[in-house]
């Protein structure tokens, strides 16, 4: 619901405030390890904003967090602070590595970011598929371990339930558009994550298979700088592919895989 009144966050030029403090929706000092499986914990604050009266003059009422949302939500979009401490939140998809490769003992492994920075590059170049909309699978590629800033990089060997996985994944997603300050984007991002969480839909199909072709290629390259067999990448994801652009990428991974063996034993 939109205010009544218009909504100022800048203080007025021709009145003098006192200074205060930049928003800190989380309190994340250090980057959380890549081994933890623990979430962070998140602590929202209330946004300090001011309304104008009908004559223009500020009010001196502060406006709290779900008014200031309600306005941005309306508008569609989010504002500069809520968009830069969104984007500050996101750094640590930059900095975290993914885990199956440190578990390998792949040294300077690839981070979370790098893996979902090529599925998009994939969905860029992908080939002309009947029905397909290569600009949302790009966005899904982009958004679908977005969540992984707060809670880090689950594995398999965590042990931790399919089901525990995408709770703990859906309640992070949700603080993370609430630190965008909700709106359409923040609602389209939601959408994008359910959709590929789903698969339900021919963008989500291919993007599934991107997660596992993209994982794969890299396997294939770890093992040609590091002179590692990585056999498990490969047979976790066999025959698992939906698509027929998925199996027919990772049959070429595979296939240049498979000569680089051969020419190793001759």
């Amino acid at each position: 619901m939109a205010l009544n009144s218009p909504t100022r966050c800048a203080a007025p030029l021709t009145r003098s405030v006192p200074p205060r403090s930049p928003l800190s929706f989380f309190n994340r000092t250090l980057p959380r390890p890549a081994f933890s499986t623990e979430s962070p914990t998140a602590r929202l604050v209330s946004v300090r904003c001011q309304t104008l009266t009908p004559d223009g003059v500020p009010s001196k009422r502060p406006v709290g967090l779900d008014e200031s949302e309600a306005s941005i939500g309306s508008s569609g979009s989010s504002s500069t602070s809520s968009a830069i401490d969104f984007l500050t939140l996101c750094h640590s998809l930059k900095t975290t590595k993914r885990k199956g490769w440190i578990n390998h003992g792949i040294k300077g492994p690839e981070s979370i970011a790098d893996h979902m920075y090529r599925m998009a590059l994939m969905s860029l170049i992908a080939g002309d598929v009947p029905g397909l909309n290569r600009e949302r699978c790009i966005k899904i590629a982009i958004v679908h371990d977005i969540a992984e800033a707060i809670v880090g990089d689950i594995t398999p060997s965590d042990g931790i339930p399919k089901a525990e996985k995408s709770r703990r994944e859906q309640a992070a997603l949700n603080e993370m558009c609430i630190v965008l300050g909700g709106g359409m984007r923040a609602e389209e991002i939601k959408e994008l994550w359910a959709e590929y969480e789903n698969n339900s839909s021919l963008e989500a199909n291919l993007v599934k298979d991107f997660d596992k072709v993209e994982m794969i290629l890299q396997a294939l390259e770890y093992e040609i700088e590091h002179g590692k067999v990585l056999d498990e990448f490969f047979i976790s994801t066999a025959g698992k592919f939906q698509t027929e652009l998925g199996k027919s990428w990772a049959a070429e991974i595979l296939s240049r895989r498979n000569s680089r063996v051969d020419k190793s034993h001759n």
